[in-house]
């Protein structure tokens, strides 16, 4: 049967995809103001859907949960992507550490769900270390590869450091230090013609 007056065709499949990015970004804005406790009819009304569509692309809360991060982790492993063509390396860099911060933000409004989503696996923990340990390479290895950055520290170094930095502190104002920090930071790193 061909497509004629009536049919969606695959108008299903494309309201469908248009409701679950809508659901997930409802979710990262419920979820990082009101943490783990933050009710579903609230990431539901936000999406502007019903409690039944989020059920059905997300049955569980922890499998709404896990999709935000992993939705996360994959904009930074974009960003990098399109970073990487920047005409200035270290700028690139800098500029993806910096939306790290955000990314972590997000992370600390859902910790208490993201351990219930992980619990028993390390799964999710081994996807993000992968994906994040793989954009930062691409970035720090185009700006040591154009002279501006140290070849000595790895992409694991980096990650540790940005992890320590954004979990040292929940006082008001932690993201401003934190990417005050990350800027003397990637100032270490560089060569000195580049600071």
């Amino acid at each position: 049967m061909g497509e004629g007056p009536g049919r969606t065709g695959r108008r299903p499949r494309v309201d469908a995809a248009r409701n679950r990015a809508r659901v997930l970004e409802a979710a990262k804005a419920v979820f990082s103001t009101g943490g783990p406790q933050a009710s579903l009819e609230a990431v539901a009304r936000q999406a502007g859907v019903g409690i039944g569509t989020l059920y059905r692309h997300f049955p569980t809360r922890e499998a709404l949960f896990e999709a935000v991060y992993r939705r996360e982790v994959e904009q930074l492993v974009d960003l990098a992507g399109k970073l990487a063509s920047c005409a200035a390396p270290v700028a690139a860099l800098r500029r993806w550490l910096h939306a790290n911060v955000e990314f972590v933000a997000t992370k600390k409004g859902m910790a208490a769900a993201l351990a219930l989503a992980a619990h028993g696996s390390t799964e999710l923990s081994a996807y993000t270390a992968e994906q994040l340990t793989g954009a930062v390479r691409r970035l720090m290895d185009r700006a040591a590869a154009a002279g501006e950055l140290r070849a000595d520290i790895g992409p694991e170094d980096v990650l540790r450091m940005l992890v320590a930095l954004c979990y040292g502190s929940d006082a008001a104002g932690w993201q401003a230090n934190v990417l005050r920090l990350l800027d003397v930071f990637v100032d270490g790193l560089c060569r000195p013609a580049q600071r």
